[in-house]
């Protein structure tokens, strides 16, 4: 009789869809993030530092940002919603801007690139999904430990 009633239970999805499910919702936020501040920095012709600064922070924003939206539009009150935004998405956010800004660095085809040449964005998608493959194991650790939720 058991078994008849786990057949009417939806399935749980593995630990790995959500870990993938929230590193592709932090790649999107920091990725617009990133993306966002090394064109305003190297458009306006800006040095490396400034830029990366930049880019480091609107990424944390970005990321930020992204995982507030969905717990704004279920009720959350902002204080709340910040809080659990910091605790469940710091980790991830953390470990993608910083893999992002060493694999620009160490590229140099990021820094020292212009946004007409193709090198620059192969930097740029280089360093986002090296940040998307160092954070994807991260959240799974987080999603067995029971910190990550599903967006």
């Amino acid at each position: 009789m058991s078994s008849h009633h786990a057949h009417h239970q939806p399935a749980q999805p593995s630990s790995w869809a959500l870990a993938l499910s929230a590193t592709l919702h932090c790649l999107l936020g920091c990725g617009l993030g990133d993306v966002s501040g090394m064109v305003i920095g190297t458009g306006l012709n800006w040095d490396n530092f400034s830029t990366n600064v930049l880019s480091i922070s609107l990424g944390i924003v970005g990321g930020f940002a992204l995982g507030l939206v969905p717990l704004l539009r279920a009720g959350y009150a902002v204080r709340a919603a910040a809080r659990t935004v910091l605790v469940t998405e710091g980790v991830s956010i953390a470990v993608m801007e910083a893999t992002i800004a060493l694999v620009q660095a160490r590229l140099g085809i990021v820094a020292h690139g212009h946004l007409a040449d193709p090198l620059f964005w192969l930097g740029m998608g280089l360093a986002l999904l090296a940040g998307f493959a160092i954070a994807l194991p991260v959240n799974y650790v987080m999603v067995r430990r029971g910190v990550r939720h599903a967006h």
